[in-house]
């Protein structure tokens, strides 16, 4: 429980202190919340997920009878005038995430935040039921955190009605399809630009000085010069609405620090004063670097492993044996 002092200095009522009428009223405007956020969530959906967005539309309307209930009791019991009180008016009371963060979380998250809460409204309606002593008003708070209890049966059963094994498959390769277009491709080619593009300046200088301190530093430039270069680039050059390749800067993000640690991966070994063995440990970087590459045009981009490899691993040589031969020379 808070302390007085601190509820008087934040203009918020605690709960404890609400009474049925207020009950009531929190309960009403509680749901028509939830309702316009499983709505919203519904619209986010649509154009991707539909048949997700139908179940929650049915969510929504289950709601909107919520509501309906509570307020004809609230007008048997009180009259039609209700009290205007929300959430962030109760000092403790459960808060939700503001609707627009939708836009910024995946499918999972969004059924993941769907089933947070119902279990909140449920655990709400207990505690609500527990504070009246109206038998009629009691009963209904009982049956409502049963039917947000039993809303994940609801779901469940508007799952069966609207997201069938074939619609859910559609929905998760177009989810999976999102993710690699705003993240692992932008990235990949930040990974290959940063790892291959400062291959030839950091050997180069590496055996031209055979110096760690001074292959260090240009590593560092080369590495974090390249990561910024790459990530505003991806940023602006497709702003993504026509594209569908998601935020461009969620996209220029994962360019630009996976460039940057592209460079910085056979860079940082040359902080060892010693310049054979951080060159030993540079080119072992190298090799791990390249195979890894591989492995995710593999697995994400569905690229045969052996030709990705060949190409990668190729080309890294060629750009390697490159920068030895100028500092060499």
């Amino acid at each position: 429980m808070e302390p007085v002092v601190l509820t008087a200095l934040s203009s918020r009522r605690r709960f404890s202190d609400l009474n049925e009428q207020e009950i009531l009223a929190l309960a009403i405007s509680s749901e028509e919340d939830d309702a316009r956020i499983y709505r919203q969530y519904a619209e986010k959906l649509r154009g991707d997920y539909p048949d997700t967005a139908a179940i929650f539309e049915g969510m929504a309307a289950e709601e909107d009878d919520h509501r309906r209930s509570l307020i004809d009791l609230h007008e048997v019991r009180f009259g039609p005038v209700i009290p205007l009180i929300r959430r962030e008016h109760v000092a403790g009371y459960y808060t939700r995430k503001p609707v627009w963060l939708s836009a910024n979380l995946s499918l999972d998250t969004i059924r993941g935040e769907a089933a947070a809460m119902e279990k909140e409204a449920e655990a709400f309606y207990i505690h609500a039921a527990g504070r009246t002593t109206d038998a009629a008003t009691r009963k209904l708070l009982g049956d409502l955190a049963a039917a947000e209890a039993g809303h994940e049966k609801t779901a469940e059963a508007l799952e069966i009605a609207h997201l069938g094994a074939d619609a859910k498959a559609a929905e998760d390769f177009t989810e999976r399809r999102q993710f690699i277009l705003t993240w692992v491709q932008p990235g990949l080619a930040g990974l290959m630009d940063g790892s291959v593009s400062t291959l030839a300046p950091i050997f180069a200088t590496a055996f031209a000085t055979q110096d760690s301190g001074t292959t260090f530093l240009v590593g560092l430039a080369a590495s974090v010069g390249a990561g910024i270069s790459m990530g505003f680039t991806e940023a602006a050059h497709d702003d993504g609405v026509l594209s569908g390749r998601g935020s461009p800067w969620k996209r220029g993000l994962a360019s630009g620090v996976m460039t940057a640690l592209g460079g910085l991966g056979h860079a940082l070994p040359y902080l060892i004063p010693d310049f054979w063995t951080a060159t030993a440990i540079a080119v072992l970087v190298v090799f791990i670097e390249l195979w890894t590459i591989a492995w995710i045009q593999n697995r994400y981009m569905e690229t045969p492993f052996l030709r990705a490899a060949f190409q990668v691993v190729l080309g890294g040589a060629l750009v390697f044996a490159a920068g030895v031969l100028i500092g060499g020379g």
